[in-house]
């Protein structure tokens, strides 16, 4: 049984990004491509050992190499994002993203035909046959797995916060279901989902594992789908919370304020700060209110007697870690409000054309 290990988490602050796409044809329509991208041929170099699949034959996913400096980060992702359009380009497909696809029928979509998915399809049933979900997952390398679970701890205040600048799936199945992240709400329904309780350290964390995959519950680590974990192969912190984007600029802006944030965090478990008691029920309605309201979400504050703004959040934080890329995503429409407009204004059609990726 591969557990992972103390001895992975040797390097601070490095960088990996890993995307959740859709595969369409060029009408952005939903398709099975696996065979053809995954299987069927080899990808080209920025992709080898980099390009997976995920539940659905119309779901696939890229891996960013080791990135050494954040500065390095937008031109790894546009590497690994540009090899990715045009492989599938050349066979024929086109590329969305989206926390979901808005018209896909998870009904008339094949499953992916790999073991690992259909043990869990066995296992999980409804909720895992209807699981069309795309996510933004962000990794940042720590140098000690005690460190890294301290701040996987102390990340889940803030993640409801990035959900809510994310929300980017308000359609699921063909019709508005009313959240702005509706991905949100569907991929919790798995097990081993949401904002996770807190873990004393590591070895309580990696008892957990241990006895998750003993007990029958899970059939290896990977399936722990928490918002937040120590990545114990990786020896990263990987932040799950925000959708998928199309647009790169606000996936390095996520990327920026990740990486600031675990560093920060660092830092101050290395200085002997004590962790603060979180109410769960504070957490669960703050990740409620992003899925629900996005960019317009108010949260309660973690002494639970106030609520903050998701503006005023924003400000404090991107004054304090020095980021930038927060407040352009606040002062943009978000992912949310943009499809609503444009599925009112021209309909599905138009809709799904607005989450390619750009051609070749």
């Amino acid at each position: 049984m591969e557990l992972g290990s103390r001895d992975a988490f040797a390097r601070m602050g490095t960088l990996g990004i890993e995307e959740e796409f859709y595969i369409v044809d060029e009408a952005g329509r939903p398709t099975a491509g696996i065979d053809d991208l995954i299987y069927g041929s080899e990808p080209p170099e920025p992709l080898v050992d980099r390009l997976d699949h995920e539940l659905f034959q119309f779901t696939i996913e890229t891996q960013t190499p080791l990135i050494e400096r954040l500065s390095d980060a937008a031109a790894e992702l546009r590497v690994v994002r540009e090899a990715l359009v045009q492989h599938a380009a050349d066979h024929g497909y086109r590329i969305a993203a989206a926390g979901l696809h808005p018209t896909a029928k998870w009904r008339e979509l094949d499953h992916a035909t790999k073991a690992r998915y259909r043990a869990q399809l066995d296992r999980i049933q409804y909720p895992q046959h209807r699981n069309t979900t795309a996510g933004l997952h962000v990794h940042v390398g720590v140098d000690d797995a005690d460190k890294a679970t301290w701040i996987a701890n102390r990340l889940r205040w803030y993640l409801p916060m990035l959900l809510a600048l994310s929300a980017n799936s308000p359609f699921w199945n063909g019709f508005d279901t009313g959240l702005a992240s509706a991905r949100a709400k569907i991929f919790e329904n798995l097990p081993n989902t949401g904002i996770p309780t807190a873990f004393e350290d590591f070895d309580a964390y990696q008892r957990f594992e241990r006895h998750m995959v003993e007990t029958g519950s899970i059939n290896d680590r990977g399936e722990l789908w928490f918002d937040v974990r120590p990545h114990t192969g990786h020896g990263t912190v990987e932040v799950r919370t925000p959708d998928a984007q199309a647009d790169p600029d606000r996936v390095l802006a996520f990327a920026e304020y990740v990486h600031a944030l675990v560093v920060d965090l660092g830092e101050r478990y290395e200085d002997g700060e004590s962790l603060p008691r979180l109410r769960r029920e504070f957490l669960d309605e703050n990740k409620w209110r992003a899925m629900r309201h996005g960019h317009d979400a108010e949260f309660v504050t973690r002494a639970g007697d106030d609520t903050i703004s998701l503006a005023a959040f924003v400000d404090r934080e991107s004054d304090r870690l020095g980021v930038d890329g927060l407040r352009a995503i606040l002062d943009a429409p978000s992912g949310a409000a943009t499809q609503r407009r444009i599925h009112d204004a021209d309909g599905a059609d138009a809709l799904r054309e607005s989450l390619l990726l750009p051609s070749p």
